[in-house]
């Protein structure tokens, strides 16, 4: 089942941040990634600006369908929650998609809620302060970067949050996979594929590893070490 992609050297690489994150939180990354060669795309998603409060999971497929159309075989690139807007895509698009990056998160299965992590208030979703990620998720980032991080966050409409996840294609088990692992090992997320924990990236043909030794937000905390390796990923994928 695994599909024929091209060459991804020199690659248009689409950017999605993860839940409450500004477009701004891939700067570094970009500006790294285009001196390594590449043309970053950071997509600012409908709903994650301020006073966006009515936008849907599916007005957020579509912004990123549209940039996966406008460029030659991209790269997708999703962080945390978003790594499974960028599943969604590769699902409606694994003829385009010439692989998914997937940072510190994992794909969501069909049926599946897409981020319902907390309850919404007055239909939205709002960043929910350090204390849930207490540990190794937020351990590089120290009070400063904290206090940076919480006061760019924008909240998610529960309209995405609350969505339900909906695959239709099986071919999107051909589009290559890497997983960056920044809180977590390669090995710990390959533990969990074998042991049927992450039903989607069981099935996929190609699943690569890379290691990021940081938290949560390594766009953030480690940006250059994160371009490098979504470079090492677009390259070759991983180890």
């Amino acid at each position: 089942m695994t599909t024929t992609h091209p060459p991804t050297d020199g690659s248009d690489v689409l950017l999605l941040a993860g839940l409450w994150l500004p477009v701004t939180v891939w700067d570094a990354v970009a500006e790294e990634l285009r001196h390594l060669g590449h043309r970053p795309q950071p997509l600012a998603l409908p709903g994650t600006a301020p006073g966006q409060t009515t936008a849907t999971l599916e007005d957020q497929l579509d912004a990123v369908l549209a940039a996966v159309d406008a460029a030659p075989h991209p790269v997708v690139v999703g962080h945390s929650a978003a790594c499974t807007l960028a599943w969604l895509a590769a699902d409606r698009r694994p003829e385009r998609v010439a692989r998914l990056v997937l940072v510190g998160g994992f794909p969501g299965a069909d049926g599946e809620p897409y981020a319902d992590l907390f309850p919404p208030v007055d239909g939205v979703m709002a960043f929910p302060g350090w204390e849930p990620f207490e540990g190794p998720d937020a351990a590089d980032l120290d009070a400063g970067a904290r206090a940076a991080l919480a006061a760019a966050t924008v909240p998610v409409p529960a309209t995405v949050s609350q969505a339900t996840v909906r695959l239709t294609d099986e071919c999107r088990f051909g589009v290559p996979v890497t997983m960056v692992c920044p809180e977590f090992s390669p090995e710990e997320a390959r533990a969990w594929v074998a042991a049927g924990d992450l039903p989607e990236l069981a099935r996929v043909a190609q699943v690569d590893y890379l290691d990021v030794d940081t938290g949560h937000w390594p766009m953030v905390s480690a940006p250059a070490e994160l371009a490098r390796a979504l470079d090492a990923a677009v390259r070759g994928g991983g180890a």
